[in-house]
């Protein structure tokens, strides 16, 4: 199966998904209420992120346009299809710019490109839109991966100690025992450098240090007075920990979201920095640049296109996440944004 009926088949899932919670917002007062505050605290970074999640799904739906029996024209995403199919020149060219930023020869699209064009010809603004779908990936999906393993295992062992909190605090510590950096490279040069394979080795090694604050937050609540009233009711032990535990870990698990997010969209840059990151990221872009900034005159648009998108996003799931963590946790209410 190609990748882009996978890119289709996501989008999709993601679009019905967003339906679905719109709905149960919507038909549920305290979520309709708690999602109106939080856009009246934070409106300008929750639009921010908005836009983000819409670029990358307007990138990941896609098709062919090859006529019957040819095989050899690539899917192009809608976000593709709002630039010209040619949009392309034969290498640098600065924002706006009517010729080639060596050589002086005129460019196929005068004063068309915004943010320039890079080594390639390949105009940047679209490069840069496109790596939001990239960012979005790695750290949404990772967190998806690595928040549930660490709140598995975290509650798990502070809940039922013994053995398994032994065995799960021996798994910590050999992993935490690791350098993070080499285990990650070492794991994306086994199972491969593609999406959803780098997602994998960023939660592998991404989920101890959030396991270790869930076994503690646990050990905690465990002993807790309505927690020992509910066993010495004869409340099974399952549903003690889904009723009373974790519900009390949730604003844990909105900052850990937040801060694992930031955290593994960085973590791309490095890995493409080290030269295994993945191709159309903003860390292929910023290590893309290492090269420009020696040169002479310096090329920064392409540098600066991709840090921009990169501490726009991350400023803005900063801001939404604390706005979150605020109107979910009454212990951190406030009145003021």
């Amino acid at each position: 199966m190609e990748g882009y009926v996978l890119g289709n088949g996501f989008a999709a899932l993601l679009i019905g998904l967003a339906l679905f919670g719109s709905w149960r917002v919507r038909s549920t007062p305290f979520w309709r209420e708690r999602v109106a505050e939080i856009v009246r605290r934070r409106p300008v970074a929750t639009f921010v992120v908005a836009l983000y999640v819409g670029v990358a799904l307007l990138d990941s739906v896609a098709w062919h346009d090859a006529l019957p029996g040819e095989t050899s024209v690539d899917a192009r995403s809608l976000l593709d299809r709002a630039f010209p199919s040619d949009f392309r020149e034969r290498s640098y060219s600065a924002p706006l710019a009517a010729v080639e930023f060596y050589g002086g020869q005129p460019l196929a699209h005068p004063g068309r490109h915004l943010l320039g064009t890079d080594i390639l010809g390949r105009d940047v603004l679209h490069l840069a839109l496109g790596g939001a779908r990239v960012a979005l990936l790695i750290g949404g999906l990772t967190s998806l991966i690595a928040i549930p393993l660490a709140i598995a295992f975290g509650l798990a062992a502070g809940y039922f100690g013994g053995r398994v909190d032994d065995v799960v605090f021996l798994l910590l510590s050999t992993l935490a025992s690791m350098p993070s950096i080499l285990l990650l490279v070492a794991l994306i040069m086994v199972i491969g450098r593609g999406p959803v394979q780098v997602c994998l080795a960023l939660a592998v090694t991404s989920w101890v240090s959030f396991c270790r604050v869930v076994r503690g937050e646990t050990l905690k609540l465990r002993e807790l007075d309505y927690v020992q009233a509910a066993r010495a009711l004869g409340v099974s032990e399952l549903r003690i920990v889904w009723r009373h535990v974790l519900p009390n870990l949730s604003h844990l698990v909105v900052i850990t979201f937040v801060l694992t997010f930031s955290q593994l969209v960085l973590s791309e840059a490095i890995l493409s920095w080290l030269g295994v990151g993945i191709d159309g990221s903003w860390g292929q872009m910023i290590d893309q640049a290492r090269d420009e900034l020696a040169r002479d005159p310096i090329i920064g648009w392409n540098l600066a296109a991709a840090s921009t998108a990169l501490f726009a996003l991350i400023l803005a799931v900063n801001r939404v996440g604390d706005a979150v963590r605020d109107v979910l946790d009454p212990r951190t209410l406030r009145d003021s944004p």
